[in-house]
């Protein structure tokens, strides 16, 4: 049975759902939350409806727990519980951001050894897909489940190595070296919003048709900016305050993902919720607004109910297991 028969094999509606999770830190708590009271409010299991989950950074993190069997509510507690010691505050730390990373691995470390244990990607129960940037060869690096029999190395990593290496923001934690001394840090430089690497992964690896993809988009919430006009002509200085080119190449990433899904499988079948906010409320690393993030799931999780249960409720995805080598 080749790849496209395994996965079409009792997808006997012709449907093939992806769930992609955004890049954004401690922004994450929306994401999950989110996922978490639609488990509560209609008694489901959110991962059995999906049959790949794609996502970058904090939204990796998430999707490596659901392919290990975590429920959203287990992984929110994680951020609750651990976001602190990741992001913990520093006399003069703003300061030093200018000279070197913002944060120490090792807590994040910590945290995810906690959460995940020895787990190998090979143990999750779903098709992943899990954006990184190798600084080394300056190419993209693309963890995948063994979905596909030439996928032979990435199945044998340790699930906290894979979150570590997607999760290394630039300026705030370093590269992580620990898979083959590669130099990786966080896919958001390239993939912070991972649709379209999910949409090829789908058509390309598992041969399914466009036609037969549907996409649910979970954001980490969108500031309202008004761009300062000192961009227009500015220089390094400019573009460097208040993040002004970070901000700006996550925001013009997440967009061109978000429109080009759009052409590809028409906008009936991709749904993205990232709720707009005003300009400063939330950041990658402000830890003391958990449960404003949280408020906001609640209130985007219950107008959003119905729609997931009419549009994505009514597929179970197959069962899915690493293949054997």
């Amino acid at each position: 049975m080749n790849v496209s028969e395994n996965v079409n094999a009792t997808n006997t509606e012709g449907v093939f759902q992806i769930l992609s999770l955004d890049g954004g830190g401690i922004k994450g708590v929306f994401s999950v939350a989110l996922l978490a009271a639609l488990e509560r409010d209609l008694d489901i299991h959110i991962a059995d409806y999906f049959d790949l989950i794609a996502g970058t950074s904090t939204g990796g993190i998430i999707a490596l727990g659901l392919g290990l069997g975590l429920s959203p509510r287990e992984i929110l507690d994680f951020y609750v519980e651990w976001g602190e010691r990741i992001f913990p505050k520093r006399l003069g730390g703003n300061l030093l951001h200018w000279f070197s990373r913002k944060y120490p691995c090792e807590p994040l470390e910590l945290a995810l050894r906690h959460c995940f244990g020895e787990k190998l990607f090979s143990d999750s129960n779903k098709r992943l897909v899990i954006p990184s940037f190798n600084l080394g060869e300056d190419d993209v690096y693309i963890f995948r489940t063994r979905h596909h029999e030439r996928l032979r190395r990435d199945y044998k990593v340790p699930a906290w190595k894979i979150a570590l290496a997607t999760s290394a923001a630039p300026t705030f934690l370093p590269s992580y070296r620990g898979i083959d001394s590669i130099r990786l840090v966080d896919g958001g430089v390239w993939a912070n919003n991972p649709t379209v690497v999910a949409i090829v992964e789908a058509y390309s690896t598992l041969d399914v048709p466009l036609t037969s993809i549907r996409v649910l988009n979970i954001g980490t919430t969108d500031p309202i900016v008004k761009r300062h006009e000192r961009l227009d002509s500015g220089g390094k200085i400019a573009w460097a305050r208040n993040n002004a080119a970070i901000d700006v190449i996550l925001r013009g990433q997440s967009l061109a993902a978000y429109k080009q899904a759009i052409h590809l499988i028409g906008s009936d079948d991709i749904v993205r919720l990232s709720p707009q906010v005003a300009d400063g409320i939330f950041s990658l690393d402000g830890v003391t607004k958990t449960d404003d993030l949280i408020a906001k799931a609640a209130h985007h999780s219950r107008v959003f109910s119905p729609e997931f249960r009419n549009k994505f409720g009514t597929h179970k995805a197959p069962p899915f297991a690493s293949l054997p080598v």
